[in-house]
């Protein structure tokens, strides 16, 4: 049984359930994700897309989709055989599942750790009771994990098998041709996240921070990698009043970031694939008021970003609450499109980042440990 509560969490869990069906051919698979495990085989009790929330205060408007998915959980973890929990991400929804799972004697291992090195480090508590064991995917979480006692192994970063070697001119043309920006120049990747709130607190005053600047790049277009379970309409509504050329693109965000010359990522896992990609960046994140307040009290790390946090200092600019608006925005994005020292620095920084998360395989590595655990439980 595996639970991914958001669109990222969806993919990785996918690549694990192909890993392990090739190792075994006789597992079957239930949960909770989206149309990538599902593709994969996966008999879904809920879809992620009725979950994901980002957010303390978010939670309530989906309280009775997390509610409901819960006890469907609860109830095929005790009522049935299942041989593995997989938890993947999501911490405030799968360590109450972790728990029902462990008072059922189902072994858990939990697949991309919850961040208590960053925020609600009195988790670990919960993490030792009911976690057998975990896979970690950012360098410095084995170290932290193992200090406190919880099985943990770095199995390298899901998003270096994802990432494709760079396409020659005549494909990234192609690609623009596609999106429909053939002789834009500069391409800004706008990127506002795999949720609704996300989409909604960041993307307006993405598109009006590059039309401050279309007056110095009058050829300047934008492409936005939709991401899944967010609707294109939803966004058609949000650019729909736009002077500039904004493309919506349903062909993935690599292939958007590769003719892209700068991005602006809200936080998550798209900062790290546009690491990856070596596109120099800005971070934004903007919460409701109450949720940022709250998190002021609790997050224990002077940065957001994946990016900075696994470089161990701060590569790219982040852009948090009150500061995401268009003139902000725009002041640490010109420099992106510009040859310069900043430029360079961050670039360089981002290789950097690349070269720490390891060789690729994160998927096949979890996917042995998956079944290895199923084998010792006979």
């Amino acid at each position: 049984m595996l639970v991914a509560g958001e669109a990222s969490a969806d993919l990785h869990g996918s690549k694990v359930v192909r890993a392990m069906k090739e190792i075994r051919g006789d597992l079957r698979f239930a949960g909770i994700g989206g149309p990538l495990m599902s593709r994969e085989g996966v008999e879904l009790l809920a879809d992620c897309s009725e979950l994901s929330v980002v957010g303390l205060t978010e939670v309530v408007s989906r309280f009775p989709a997390i509610s409901r998915a819960y006890f469907r959980l609860k109830h095929l973890l005790t009522a049935q055989n299942a041989t593995l929990f997989m938890p993947i991400d999501y911490p405030g929804f799968n360590l109450k599942v972790s728990k029902v799972a462990k008072e059922a004697g189902v072994p858990v291992f939990y697949y991309i750790a919850p961040q208590v090195w960053a925020w609600r480090q009195g988790r670990i508590k919960k993490i030792k009771k009911r976690v057998d064991r975990m896979a970690v995917i950012l360098p410095f979480e084995e170290e932290f994990f193992r200090k406190r006692g919880v099985d943990a192994l770095y199995v390298g970063h899901p998003l270096l098998d994802n990432a494709p070697s760079v396409e020659p001119e005549e494909a990234l043309e192609s690609i623009k041709e596609g999106a429909g920006l053939r002789g834009a120049f500069p391409i800004i990747c706008l990127v506002p996240g795999s949720r609704f709130q996300e989409v909604e607190a960041t993307l307006p005053p993405m598109i009006e921070a590059t039309e401050k600047i279309a007056g110095k790049y009058p050829d300047l277009g934008c492409i936005i990698p939709l991401a899944p379970g967010i609707q294109g309409d939803l966004v058609r509504s949000m650019i729909s009043g736009s002077r500039i050329r904004v493309s919506i693109w349903r062909g993935g965000i690599y292939s958007a970031l590769g003719i892209s010359s700068a991005a602006l990522v809200t936080s998550g896992t798209a900062t790290l694939e546009a690491a990856l990609m070596g596109v120099p960046m800005a971070v934004l994140y903007k919460v409701s008021p109450v949720t940022f307040w709250l998190g002021k009290k609790l997050v224990k790390v002077n940065c957001i970003s994946l990016v900075n946090l696994v470089a161990g200092r701060r590569v790219v600019p982040e852009l948090i609450q009150d500061a995401v608006e268009p003139t902000s925005i725009a002041r640490e994005l010109l420099p992106l499109l510009e040859e310069g020292e900043k430029k360079e620095k961050m670039l360089e920084g981002l290789r950097e980042v690349k070269a720490k998360l390891g060789p690729g395989g994160a998927s096949k590595r979890v996917a042995q440990m998956a079944v290895e655990m199923i084998q010792e439980e006979g």
